[in-house]
């Protein structure tokens, strides 16, 4: 096993791309946004560990979280966010 920070040396092509994506300033600043919004809902009481749901940001807009929060099951949360922007499944407006 690798140590902490340390990538595996049978590490695949994609692990390492995805690695590199992750610790994006970008990515660890949305990754914050929605730990937040999660956070709020525990707060809140809508959501538990290991509930088995996703927080919904109605909107798509990870940034703000007043008013923009649901709980959804993962399944409806993740087909909603389908394709580009999170536009809805059978929406033919969607980016390409």
């Amino acid at each position: 096993m690798a140590a902490k920070g340390q990538l595996d040396t049978n590490a695949t092509e994609d692990s390492k791309r995805q690695r590199k994506y992750n610790s994006s300033p970008e990515q660890k600043k949305r990754r914050a946004q929605r730990n937040k919004s999660r956070k709020l809902m525990m707060d809140k009481g809508s959501a538990s560990k290991g509930d088995g749901k996703d927080v919904d940001h109605n909107d798509k807009n990870t940034a703000n979280n007043t008013n923009n929060l649901s709980m959804k099951s993962k399944k409806a949360n993740r087909a909603d966010n389908r394709g580009t922007g999170g536009a809805p499944k059978g929406n033919t407006n969607a980016k390409k």
